[in-house]
């Protein structure tokens, strides 16, 4: 099976479905910060391990936390995948920090605040503008 095909892509989606549900239902570590998602998953083609990329909103130590408590309910979410799941092998989970999300909002932020320095400057090029149109206009 190629790592693209479409049966790795609706095994990847049917997984990152399922393990969103049970980490947001299910899983009962207070650990696990109430504001964690499933962004991605990528399960190995011989179906044996599963890359499982979650987005934390909060600090680092919530970050931190949140994975502590994943890793320990790692073999109560791979039960729960093998009987929700009909795999012919149930993958191994590996949690990674999908960090994008804090990315995209940091470069949001970047150009929100480039946008707001450049207003000034446009306003004060619009008013040279008007005040050069009033002369030309009292010259004639």
């Amino acid at each position: 099976m190629k790592k693209n095909s479409t049966k790795n892509l609706r095994i990847n989606s049917a997984v990152q479905r399922e393990l969103s549900v049970l980490i947001s239902r299910e899983v009962k570590d207070p650990r696990i910060s109430p504001l964690t998602s499933v962004t991605d998953v990528e399960v190995a083609t011989d179906l044996k391990t599963a890359k499982v990329y979650i987005s934390v909103l909060g600090d680092e130590e919530a970050k931190s936390n949140t994975l502590a408590g994943l890793k320990s309910a790692e073999p109560f979410l791979r039960s729960a995948l093998a009987r929700n799941v009909n795999l012919r092998n149930t993958p191994e989970l590996f949690f990674k920090l999908d960090e994008s999300i804090e990315y995209g909002a940091h470069i949001n932020e970047l150009l929100e605040s480039v946008k707001d320095d450049l207003d000034p400057r446009e306003e004060e090029a619009e008013e040279d503008l008007d005040e050069d149109s009033d002369e030309a206009s009292d010259e004639e």
